[in-house]
């Protein structure tokens, strides 16, 4: 009974002492980071894809270390008129949100009474993917990651 006992402790211990809390806890689920981690994964460009039959909108947000972005935006509608909009401004994620504040929007500042924000609760799909939900518009966007070399 003392062996049995014995090898039940032990057997609790050693699996109690295996940590699940790395990238990939299984196959199954998505990744999981720390807050530090996932702000240095969140630099770099990335590609936005939406629309519908009347319009079609690709836009490029390229989120840099200093706490700068810089996003280039490309309509398309029905007719096949193409409006392009270049914006820049700065990025922080706080833990739970991607934030952005804009600074320049086609060049000129915002507005005082509209200061442009975009804020985002996001979950990381993969290193190349994530998803956001603004719970002000109550909408849903992804976004994957891209060569900084693509265009809108």
């Amino acid at each position: 009974m003392k062996f049995f006992m014995a090898s039940l402790v032990a057997l609790c211990t050693l699996l109690t002492a295996c940590d699940n809390t790395g990238p990939t806890a299984d196959a199954t689920s998505a990744p999981r980071y720390g807050p530090e981690d996932l702000q240095a994964l969140l630099q770099g460009a990335w590609l936005r894809e939406y629309g519908d039959n009347s319009v079609q909108a690709r836009r490029i947000l390229v989120l840099s270390a200093d706490g700068s972005f810089a996003e280039t935006v490309r309509i398309a509608d029905a007719a096949g008129q193409v409006t392009a909009q270049n914006h820049t401004g700065t990025w922080l994620y706080d833990g739970t949100n991607l934030k952005r504040k804009y600074t320049s929007m086609n060049g000129k500042p915002p507005s005082r009474l509209n200061l442009p924000f975009a804020t985002f609760e996001i979950q990381l799909e993969s290193k190349n993917e994530f998803t956001g939900i603004d719970h002000v518009h109550r909408n849903r966007i992804r976004y994957r990651r891209v060569s900084p070399e693509t265009v809108p």
